[in-house]
């Protein structure tokens, strides 16, 4: 098949987003196909579009390994005059209606908010993950976790607040500050008293006009990726300092990750049932991967569903299906060849 992996952008995930890129690019070239990866932002001004497929170029030979800081996304900006005029780099559009599927490999903003996806259905570009609809609830995580609640997903206790509106404090500290719309643990922080709750929101409001502040469990953190409605193992995620941020989550060495996560079967079924379930309340389609929290006495909560999880060589789903017998390149035909179906 002729297939555009889409990645990069102008969120504060690029960089994560290159990376997944990059590793699902070189694994679906050894699976045969005729592959291309482009930037959705910077995109590709070259021949026709038919010959960039056979063209023998390493589209990636220049993708690093994610950094511990966030991409400077105003230099990115600059490379472009019309950024703000279309969101889209000259011929990605091309591109991706001459390709067979388009394999998203984009993160955050204008990759998992439903935009693209929405754009790509009125084109009738084939794509991987899931629709505009889903992508869009799942982004906002206070629609998120009102869905959770109306379908019994035991999820934890929050509240929002908009940019300008009068703050308002918690029921008990420490809790959890995080950016409304948002991934990679990029603008959440633990206030542990009232003196960090202040920096923690404004560190929130620098990423989004509206926070969720939410009730902090301690205990141990999980998740489970769902491919096609079947949840995979259980991977259990100890940072080694503080908790699951973004320089833990994509900096290796930093997590201890174990897969199957070391749970009763009957927590595990517990948990797997709950990735299900957020599955299909929140109308998923191909795969995506639900983060989960258990408490010191066992209750677990769902936290949110993510809808291209990363695919970076720390990232969790791909652990999980190696559990199964599933390596990185059969995940990506697998998550492929499901969409096009």
């Amino acid at each position: 098949m002729k297939i555009v992996v889409l990645a990069g952008g102008i969120s504060t995930e690029r960089d994560v987003s290159l990376s997944s890129g990059a590793m699902i690019y070189r694994a679906l070239k050894k699976r045969g196909h005729q592959v291309i990866l482009l930037d959705v932002y910077l995109g590709y001004e070259e021949e026709d579009s038919d010959r960039l497929f056979e063209k023998d170029e390493d589209w990636a030979k220049e993708i690093s390994s994610v950094s511990e800081t966030n991409p400077d996304i105003e230099q990115i900006k600059a490379l472009r005059a019309d950024g703000d005029k279309n969101f889209f780099g000259p011929g990605v559009i091309p591109l991706c209606q001459t390709a067979d599927v388009v394999f998203l490999a984009l993160h955050g903003e204008n990759g998992e908010n439903g935009k693209i996806q929405a754009c790509f259905d009125l084109m009738g570009i084939t794509y991987t993950g899931t629709d505009y609809v889903s992508s869009a609830l799942c982004m906002d995580k206070e629609l998120s976790k009102e869905i959770f609640a109306c379908h019994g997903i035991p999820t934890p206790e929050s509240f929002s607040l908009k940019k300008g509106e009068r703050e308002r404090n918690p029921a008990s500290f420490p809790c959890i500050v995080k950016a409304c719309c948002g991934g990679s643990s990029v603008g959440v922080s633990i206030a542990f008293k009232q003196e960090d709750y202040p920096k923690a929101l404004a560190e929130a409001f620098a990423y989004d006009d509206r926070v969720i502040v939410e009730q902090y469990i301690k205990g141990r953190e999980f998740s489970v990726g769902v491919i096609d409605g079947k949840a995979l193992p259980v991977i259990e995620i100890a940072p080694l300092r503080g908790f699951y941020d973004y320089k833990n989550k994509y900096q290796a060495g930093s997590t201890i990750e174990t897969c199957p996560a070391q749970l009763s079967e009957e927590k595990t079924r517990e948990m797997q049932g709950y990735a299900e379930k957020a599955f299909q309340a929140l109308r998923l389609k191909n795969y995506a991967r639900m983060d989960f929290m258990m408490g010191q006495e066992g209750d677990i909560y769902c936290l949110e569903a993510n809808t291209l999880p990363g695919m970076t060589p720390t990232s969790l789903l791909p652990q999980e299906a190696a559990a199964i017998g599933m390596d990185f390149e059969e995940l990506c035909e697998k998550i492929l060849q499901t969409a096009v179906r």
